[in-house]
């Protein structure tokens, strides 16, 4: 090919060749336009040639392959294969809510406050540019020689979609909340705006739903606890859902085993989950992921003695289903084959798969012909994904408590001292930025957010001494207090000494003891307190109903959440924020954490008063619904806007079935964001299509649409339905 684009260039400064050698050129010409039709079908060998099916090169390359050669594409860290053109390839790239770990990038709210926004259009916008920013990182690491390194490569290990079912799960940030059907719809939107359109000539990202199966906590004991005597019900139910809901709706490409053991096999070499439910019922074709070091969980002294050795534990996690190993240890493979423990035939089931996912990229195929990698690279870190970001936070914060103080006038604080801001999270930027993160060209922290609105409010340093911050606030009429906690106490197997914390999870749900003293201290002061409370889960927060007069949940924002907290605050935006996670009073309302049956777990399960129950969140509009009506598939109401504030109102559609006493008291099936200006009446229509009554059977043991009495519960109202 580089011949005949030499004598092209030849041609070009030639321009008497064509007309003197005309028969020569228009031999040339046929032979050209042959060899540019028809290259592909005569390439060297069949896996070079596009025309053919990712699986046909898949099948082509693999048995062209050495032993060695497999076992090393087997692993994060992919070699490359020389002699046969094969690149380096790496699987593990983060995009939590934002490319992730790679230098500058566009950092949206934490996945949690993405869930709040309960709009999953967002949702995919916000993954369309995250995939957008993914492939112009790539385009330059390849062009620098770097897409073998680590979170440079096409492969992202995002969404995480478990069930987020006890507030005490460090980790539990990086889900989309504790309700199956919102982490479900939400992990689809993800996978759609990381994958691309289904129908483009080649995939855009390889999305990865995580960590299959039922993980949720703890962080400390997760590389040898055994998740087993879990009912049926609960594991398909609870779950199960969102992964099944991306594997048969969105196509996931990837799907990662979880560390812990599910009845008393890895996950990583459980046949029952990769085999039986994944492949078999739910008939997934993508590949399996191992998370990391979760092959050498199988037999090192921290893990689950399940296996003797490292030989024995990569072959038993192949031959269970795990194709890619995060980890090293899959070289051991070439010695599992010389000892019978594992055939090379299965090594090559699971290899075809990953080459069949780095064909469906292009990754072996001219990069020309690849429309991702003609992306502008001035779309990162553009305006359009600022404004993005910021549209996520501001629809992100949820109002969870307003005495009439909210919102604020900023024009009635003319004097320095009667406004001020104070707390521990009040200029931590890298706080906003929550966990798995990538770093924004600039964050606009919480109290930046308010002196922007307001110049004339005071920043108080903080300082853990009671007395101190109490002085220093001794001229303020109002206080914001930029309290909660942050991803350096919250987290992912974390090594944290502070009271309350342990291993990346919590011991106790309420805030830190200074800043509750302080906030005491404060309003037995006199003083008018707005807490903005930052955090990835649910805060304990019953002292802070008697010593505050408002509390907005600001999550961890990203570049943008100091900008949106304050509009909210002051008025520019009307909050439209729901919980996505029950509020509970304190843990003596929770049960065993390391109890996985759903019973007292999560708004669908328990039964007490909690603080702020799942889909709570004010406004300052107030929303009145009509009654609703059910007719051919569709729910449909009013929602009349009787304020002076346009505003959004999410309307909220859960389902309970008649008689079925050891189901969910309600369960979430449909929701819709719905824009209401002051004074206006809105109609609804919610579609609630026959899955939308899918429920266990206990004859079958399966998820099915069963018929029978319904009731649908939407505002106060209840609306029985026949099915």
């Amino acid at each position: 090919m580089r011949k005949v684009q030499c004598y092209f260039v030849y041609l070009q400064k030639n321009p008497t060749i064509m007309t003197k050698n005309r028969p020569f050129f228009i031999l040339f010409l046929f032979s050209f336009f042959q060899f540019f039709n028809f290259s592909n079908s005569f390439a060297q060998y069949p896996y070079q040639n596009p025309k053919l099916s990712p699986k046909e090169r898949a099948l082509d390359l693999c048995q062209r392959l050495t032993l060695e050669e497999k076992v090393g594409l087997m692993m994060n860290h992919s070699r490359a294969v020389e002699r046969l053109d094969v690149p380096v390839f790496q699987w593990w790239s983060e995009a939590l809510h934002g490319l992730g770990r790679n230098g500058n990038a566009t950092v949206f709210p934490i996945t949690m406050g993405m869930a709040a926004t309960f709009d999953t259009l967002l949702v995919e916008r916000i993954f369309t540019a995250v995939s957008d920013e993914a492939r112009i990182k790539h385009n330059q690491a390849h062009r620098l020689g770097t897409q073998g390194q680590m979170y440079h490569g096409l492969s992202f290990w995002t969404p995480n979609i478990n069930i987020f079912r006890d507030p005490r799960w460090g980790r539990g940030q990086e889900t989309y909340g504790e309700d199956p059907y919102l982490t479900a719809v939400m992990g689809k939107s993800v996978v759609r705006g990381l994958q691309g359109p289904m129908d483009a000539p080649y995939q855009k990202l390889l999305a990865c739903a995580k960590h299959y199966a039922v993980h949720s906590g703890p962080e400390w004991n997760r590389h040898r606890y055994n998740a087993e005597n879990i009912k049926l019900r609960d594991l398909h139910e609870t779950y199960l859902y969102a992964f099944r809901a991306l594997v048969k709706e969105a196509n996931v490409a990837e799907v990662m085993c979880a560390y812990n053991r599910f009845e008393g096999k890895p996950c990583c070499g459980s046949d029952r989950l990769l085999q039986q439910i994944l492949r078999d019922e739910w008939g997934f074709q993508g590949l399996v992921t191992s998370d990391c070091g979760a092959v050498d969980d199988f037999w090192m002294d921290h893990g689950h003695h399940y296996s003797q050795n490292k030989t024995e534990a990569t072959s038993q996690a192949v031959i269970a289903g795990t194709d890619v190993e995060c980890g090293s240890s899959y070289g051991s493979l070439r010695d599992g084959v010389k000892e019978g423990r594992i055939k090379e035939e299965t090594i090559d089931k699971s290899l075809c798969r990953l080459l069949e996912a780095r064909f469906r990229l292009g990754d072996f195929d001219d990069p020309h012909l690849n429309p991702w990698n003609r992306i502008p690279a001035d779309r990162l870190c553009c305006q359009e994904h600022a404004d993005l970001a910021l549209e996520a936070a501001r629809k992100s914060i949820v109002l969870l408590k307003n005495n009439g103080i909210l919102p604020l006038n900023s024009s009635l604080f003319t004097l320095h001292s009667s406004l001020c801001i104070m707390g521990p999270n009040a200029v931590d930027s890298t706080m906003m930025w929550g966990n798995y993160n990538g770093f924004p060209m600039h964050t606009i922290t919480l109290a930046e957010g308010i002196q922007n609105i307001c110049p004339t409010a005071t920043l108080i340093p903080w300082k853990r001494d009671v007395e101190q911050q109490v002085q220093a606030a001794a001229d303020a009429q109002i206080v914001i207090f930029c309290g909660g906690i942050s991803p350096n106490l919250e987290g992912e197997e974390m090594d944290v000494k502070e009271e309350g914390f342990k291993g990346g999870d919590r011991t106790m749900i309420e805030l830190p003891k200074t800043q509750r003293d302080v906030l005491d201290a404060l309003h037995k002061a006199g003083k008018r307190v707005i807490l903005a409370n930052c955090s990835g889960s649910a805060i304990g927060l019953v002292p802070e109903q008697e010593t505050t007069d408002a509390i907005v949940q600001a999550w961890y924002g990203g570049q943008a959440g100091g900008h949106a907290l304050a509009e909210v605050i002051f008025g520019r935006v009307n909050p439209s924020g729901r919980l996505p996670v029950t509020f509970y009073r304190n843990v003596e309302q929770l049960p065993d954490f390391e109890d996985y049956n759903m019973e007292g777990h999560t708004y669908r399960y328990f039964r007490g008063e909690p603080l702020y129950p799942f889909g709570y969140g004010l406004s300052y509009s107030k929303f009145i619904y009509g009654k609703p009506r059910f007719e051919n598939g569709q729910l449909s109401l009013t929602i009349t806007n009787k304020s002076k504030w346009d505003g959004a109102e999410t309307v909220l559609v859960y389902i309970s079935k008649e008689g079925d006493t050891d189901g969910p008291i309600r369960t979430l099936r449909a929701f819709q964001r719905v824009d209401v200006p002051a004074g206006a009446t809105q109609a609804v229509s919610i579609p609630l299509p026959d899955s939308a009554f899918e429920w266990w059977d206990v004859k079958s043991n399966a998820m099915r649409i069963l018929p029978g009495e319904y009731i649908l519960h939407v505002g106060n109202y209840k609306l029985k339905v026949k099915r």
